[in-house]
């Protein structure tokens, strides 16, 4: 397959240097988008003709249906999820001197919206088999500034929210479940989202529901909560020039909204077919010892935005993989506590042992929904070839 074909869009591009001879990419949104190619381009005419581009009905359909469908009260929909967050932390009253818990292993905008409000996040390790946060080290790091707890239900697998929710409550803590990664992951028959006392979601183009531009959302059944959030998107006013006090600017524009209610349709189809192809690669690769597969909880149903190994040779495989034209990514790099960022805090490896092994072997392997079973199967056998070299 030819680079130009694969679709990984400007945004994404910046993962992976230009390859000539990719066979299989890390993500193909022209597979995704095909098959309804048509219906987008309907959307676009539509919202077009209606050329109401900010605050346009789509926007209004797409807050009540989102949130109707997680059996929730309230949507507030927001440019990113950045600013989902770090409006319904501000709105919580998250300031200086609060604590904030947060996933070693996440990405940066957990942990930099909790600094740039002022407050400190304190960096837990996550499981070794899930990893999602690992709650008997939550439990150790509450402190009496500990204001919120921020579970990510990474790669598209939910955190224990029972037990996380128990311990909050003992505690009088808040619960902002990041659902970036996880949408319409379940638990227990609970969907993400729909347990803690607020949740925020992205709807960058690469997520499982994704938009064709950033845009992002809070859920919460919290009407006050809800109300302030609002306010404060909307430049702190709740009307246009109400305005009582200073606020910001975030909203997700009319056409990302149409784009969403479309493809609220099929999200549930594309998840099955996610959780079809990690079965595959679960099923083809179990016999080799040296990977770690993912495994997922027994009351979880996981929606795999990201099928995540763990090897010790991960880069030597990476390298390998890069050769026979299969794009891979590495989730992440660095744990929050070992960037730059974070250094002051002086922290080493023994602090957080399973996302230090998470940024040391982790490899994501290709995966996404218009995969075909041709290109799942060349990745499989030169992964197995790369072992019986």
């Amino acid at each position: 397959m030819n680079i130009s074909k694969c679709a990984l869009t400007s945004s994404y591009r910046h993962y992976f240097p230009y390859i000539s001879n990719v066979r299989v990419p890390f993500l193909d949104l022209n597979a995704v988008h095909s098959p309804i190619r048509n219906q987008l381009e309907e959307v676009f005419s539509n919202v077009l003709d209606e050329s109401y581009f900010v605050y346009g009905k789509d926007v209004t359909e797409f807050e009540r249906s989102f949130a109707g469908k997680h059996g929730m009260a309230q949507c507030l929909a927001v440019g990113n999820c950045t600013d989902a967050l770090n409006i319904c932390l501000k709105m919580l009253g998250i300031g200086a001197g609060d604590e904030v818990i947060v996933p070693a292993m996440t990405w940066i905008t957990d942990a930099e919206v909790v600094s740039n409000l002022g407050a400190a996040p304190v960096f837990v390790d996550v499981d070794a088999d899930t990893y999602t946060l690992d709650i008997d080290k939550v439990k150790a790091a509450i402190t009496p500034k500990t204001k919120a707890i921020i579970p990510v239900h990474l790669f598209g697998q939910m955190v224990d929210m029972k037990l996380l929710m128990e311990l909050a409550r003992s505690h009088d803590i808040k619960v902002i479940e990041d659902c970036a990664q996880s949408h319409f992951a379940e638990q227990s028959s609970e969907k993400a989202g729909s347990i803690g006392h607020a949740a925020v979601f992205s709807f960058y183009p690469t997520k499982n529901l994704g938009a064709l531009g950033d845009a992002g959302a809070i859920l919460t059944n919290d009407k006050d909560l809800y109300n302030d959030c609002r306010k404060l998107a909307n430049h702190g006013a709740p009307d246009k020039h109400g305005h009582e006090f200073p606020g910001m600017n975030s909203r997700m524009d009319t056409l990302q909204a149409a784009i969403l209610n479309l493809k609220l349709q099929y999200i549930d189809k594309w998840n099955e077919e996610r959780r079809g192809l990690a079965k595959i690669y679960s099923n083809e690769l179990s016999d080799l010892s040296a990977i770690q597969l993912p495994k997922t909880a027994g009351s979880n149903t996981h929606v795999f935005h990201v099928y995540n190994i763990l090897m010790e040779y991960r880069d030597d495989l990476k390298q390998f993989l890069k050769e026979e034209g299969i794009q891979t990514q590495i989730h992440y790099p660095k744990a929050l506590p070992f960037t730059q960022a974070y250094a002051h805090l002086d922290h080493d490896a023994s602090d957080f042992p399973n996302s230090y092994r998470m940024q040391e072997e982790g490899l994501s392997l290709p995966l996404f929904p218009g995969m075909t079973l041709e290109q799942q199967s060349y990745v499989i056998e030169k992964i197995r070839s790369f072992f019986q070299k």
